[in-house]
């Protein structure tokens, strides 16, 4: 590796299969589509779409499912090498109905096991890890091992990191770049992408000590209210945002629905974004387009209500769109929405 990754995401990846009919129920559709998806998988496409250097950490089955998805990566400009087949596991597909504007359920296949939870600790990259600009994480990595101990054993190692540059900058005399989240410094910004499938846990009481030792090591976590729920115990956006900064965050970012989005840094900086209005053609995705916006921001350094504006945008244009991995925008089309266009 010459020179550190601008993200690196970590978690799920499978096919999904949407219909080519929208607003037809699941059992009546005849014709379907074949798309690269997973969330941090959509997230790391996202951002390469906006020209970022990304990579997944994942896996895939030993089947032809999983050559699709190497050769889906390709395609999109997403470094594969850390996406690895196990044996015995299927790849798994995830099947969605889409009525639009507002109702789109998926039907997850991860049966016996998804092989994106068979992630070891030991097979990480963990010098890559920690020197990526940018680290993405999930919820659903944390539902069960050995993806469990891998996502924190990766999270501790860029907190390891982060305290040895912060170190070395105070020896300087200076702060380190990006304290906030925001900048340059690659070990100071780690996303927790709160990610909450019920699906995926026995309980929410399961999953919320792992939720609060993630927030420990994360800089940045992102939710909508049902997560930050999950996460915090409250719901009211402002509470959500503020809990999640005591857990340990310097920036949290609440995804409100049809209210937009609020955002808001451990140093009082705020930012409230109104959605765009679009004709939503399927919902899912959205959220992953806007967590590669949001990461392109930060990667940026932009202020916090430009990046809020932009992850927005870029969400609202993949709702407009049937697919998810494929519909990421560019920057040009973000850019012209913003514009009015």
């Amino acid at each position: 590796m010459t020179q550190p990754y601008d993200l690196i995401t970590m978690g799920r990846i499978g096919v999904d299969i949407y219909p080519l009919q929208t607003g037809v129920p699941l059992a009546e559709v005849e014709t379907f589509g074949k798309f690269l998806g997973g969330s941090a998988t959509n997230v790391a496409v996202a951002a390469a779409r906006l020209g970022r250097r990304t990579a997944v950490i994942s896996r895939t089955g030993r089947d032809p499912f999983g050559d699709y998805l190497h050769r889906a990566l390709a395609d999109f400009r997403v470094d594969d090498r850390w996406v690895t087949a196990v044996d015995g596991l299927p790849t798994p597909v995830t099947f969605c109905e889409i009525f639009p504007p507002d109702d789109f359920p998926l039907y997850f296949y991860r049966l016996p096991k998804a092989p994106d939870l068979e992630i070891h600790a030991d097979d990480l990259d963990l010098a890559a890890v920690a020197a990526a600009r940018v680290f993405w994480m999930t919820g659903t990595g944390l539902c069960a091992e050995p993806s469990r101990t891998a996502t924190l054993t990766a999270l501790r190692a860029r907190s390891a990191a982060a305290s040895s540059e912060e170190a070395r900058g105070a020896g300087a005399g200076s702060a380190t770049a990006g304290s906030e989240g925001t900048g340059a410094a690659g070990p100071a910004v780690t996303v927790f992408d709160l990610d909450w499938r019920p699906m995926f846990w026995k309980d929410p009481d399961e999953a919320r000590p792992h939720y609060a030792e993630a927030l420990r090591h994360a800089t940045v976590a992102v939710g909508n209210l049902d997560e930050c729920e999950i996460a915090t115990g409250v719901r009211e956006p402002q509470a959500c945002a503020e809990a999640l900064l005591t857990a340990g965050v310097r920036l949290a970012v609440v995804k409100q629905g049809p209210k937009g989005v609020l955002a808001l840094r451990a140093n009082g900086e705020r930012a409230e974004v109104a959605p765009f209005a679009v004709d939503v053609v399927n919902g899912l995705g959205a959220g992953d387009a806007f967590g590669g916006a949001l990461c392109h921001g930060l990667l940026a350094g932009w202020d916090l209500e430009r990046t809020t504006r932009y992850a927005n945008a870029a969400g609202a244009i993949v709702a407009s769109r049937l697919a998810c991995s494929s519909a990421m925008p560019k920057d040009a089309e973000v850019a012209a929405l913003l514009a009015g266009g």
